[in-house]
């Protein structure tokens, strides 16, 4: 199965994307994808630059840099599926940092504070420094936010004297907040799915990919259109599970996607693939030539594979009668 990711699928939630070209938007917004539960803070000029996520579901993080690369943050938000429940945001962050100071020695607490709020949950705050081992200083203000067996975690950093009281850090701990009756939504199951699948995480992506296709809203948002989002995730859940060797799956997928959406090359091509890495190559060869039949179908902004440079069919450069069959095919006979 190709490695192919299609391109419309960076159109996600932009905090889905590392080291996006625009500068991110300020809200922010992490939700688990079998999870109740929405964490959402705002801060302004900070560019995401990594994103994680554990293949269990149970942990969604990202990194940003501030314009001025002057502060870093880490946010998480992840499911504790040991210790006593319902969680706070005080229990939390103790923990933390307890497991913190076990494995970094010169962690030095500096204040501690804790921020109320009448409609919300209160947020723990802990500032303290680290050393790195050339003696310089690192400062940190990290709050956590918690309730029933689920944790928010949102750490900044920065090598220049930090506190609490600090303009940006203080605007981000004021709208701190997680939303426990949140309903996970199609973008935020396609947001963890993707991170996944970027982390070559492809077994653990297939089936949340999976689900989000059956949650496609009619407006197909943040995708133009349903049409749109649903041969975009398809391709992703049926590629993942190729990938990662399930075969029969991602052939049903991709046959089902030609029954409700014949006109779409891809969803022949994809099954050439599936056939090549069944060793198939006669249906391999139908399946192409419905594929390129169809190429003008693309989606806005896609193109076409080159079947001479997919892994699925590489294999096959030996065989000259095949291999000449795929040329011809990208040379338009």
């Amino acid at each position: 199965m190709s490695m192919r990711l299609p391109e419309l699928i960076l159109i996600l939630a932009v905090c889905a994307c590392p080291v996006s070209a625009q500068a991110p938007p300020r809200d922010y917004s992490l939700a688990l994808p079998d999870r109740k539960g929405q964490l959402k803070w705002s801060v302004e000029g900070f560019k995401i630059v990594q994103n994680s996520a554990k293949p269990d579901g149970r942990e969604l993080g990202l990194r940003a840099t501030g314009a001025a690369g002057r502060l870093t943050f880490l946010g998480f938000l992840f499911q504790v599926t040991d210790g006593p429940t319902p969680l706070t945001g005080a229990a939390c962050g103790e923990e933390a940092i307890a497991q913190d100071k076990k494995i970094d020695a010169t962690l030095k607490i500096v204040a501690t504070e804790v921020i109320p709020r009448p409609d919300g949950l209160p947020v723990a705050l802990f500032a303290y420094t680290t050393a790195k081992r050339d003696g310089s200083i690192t400062h940190r203000v990290r709050g956590f936010i918690a309730t029933g067996d689920l944790c928010g975690d949102l750490e900044f950093s920065s090598a220049n004297p930090l506190s609490a009281g600090d303009a940006d850090v203080r605007t981000a701990f004021l709208s701190f907040q997680l939303d426990p009756t949140y309903v996970p939504q199609f973008a935020d199951e396609i947001l963890y799915a993707q991170v996944l699948y970027d982390e070559h995480e492809y077994r653990a992506a297939a089936p949340i990919f999976e689900k989000a296709l059956a949650m496609v809203p009619p407006n197909g948002a943040p995708f133009n259109s349903a049409l749109l989002a649903r041969r975009v995730v398809r391709d992703q859940a049926g590629m993942s599970y190729g990938i990662s060797g399930d075969l029969a799956k991602a052939r049903s997928l991709f046959e089902n996607g030609v029954a409700e959406d014949p006109d779409y090359p891809l969803n022949y091509y994809n099954l050439a693939c599936a056939d090549a890495d069944e060793k198939n190559l006669a249906n391999a060869k139908v399946h192409l030539r419905q594929a390129f039949d169809r190429k003008d179908k693309m989606n806005p902004g896609e193109a076409m594979p080159v079947p001479t440079q997919d892994d699925s069919f590489l294999p096959y450069k030996t065989n000259q009668e095949f291999w000449t069959f795929l040329k011809q095919l990208e040379s338009g006979k």
